[in-house]
């Protein structure tokens, strides 16, 4: 058995370079691109200029001279670019809301790992906050001293009065 024979459970090489090549594009590019198309399709300015085109289309097509008219009143002409129109925007308002929705998503990870780190630093100032208070607690303060020197030098009194006392 040569070393070039084919092995049994390897598949064999099918693949055939493609006859036509498809086109490549820069994806961060186009969807920056759909979100700017996006943004400008729900301004005002954009529904503005729509409809003032909409209403210059029906109201030449509707008065002009014959000669001049180039789509009759059904308005089929402008019925076909309103849904081209609308199917292009469709996909890029998608492509656009799709975008801002992994962008969400990374930013709400972010969140919750800040959220998280923020919880155990809490949680570890609290029990720093409870272990002081615990020290504090078994720590002697200036008022018990001052106590416990008092009662030190009354009995050392008493001590030296009995000493002196035969």
């Amino acid at each position: 058995m040569s070393d070039r024979a084919p092995r049994l459970d390897t598949p064999r090489e099918t693949r055939r370079p493609p006859l036509v090549r498809r086109p490549s594009y820069n994806s961060d590019a186009f969807g920056s691109f759909a979100e700017q198309f996006a943004r400008f399709m729900g301004t005002a300015r954009f529904l503005i200029w729509m409809t003032a085109v909409v209403v210059i289309w029906v109201v030449w097509n509707a008065v002009a001279p014959e000669a001049q008219k180039f789509d009759e009143f059904p308005f089929i002409f402008l019925t076909l670019a309103l849904s081209l129109q609308a199917s292009y925007a469709a996909p890029l308002i998608l492509l656009a809301q799709n975008r801002q929705e992994q962008r969400d998503k990374v930013i709400a990870e972010q969140d919750r790992l800040a959220n998280a780190r923020a919880h155990a630093d809490m949680e570890f100032l609290t029990r720093e906050v409870a272990s002081l208070r615990m020290s504090v607690g078994d720590v002697a303060t200036r008022d018990f001293v001052r106590s416990e020197l008092r009662s030190l030098l009354a009995d050392l009194d008493e001590r030296a009065a009995d000493r002196t006392d035969p």
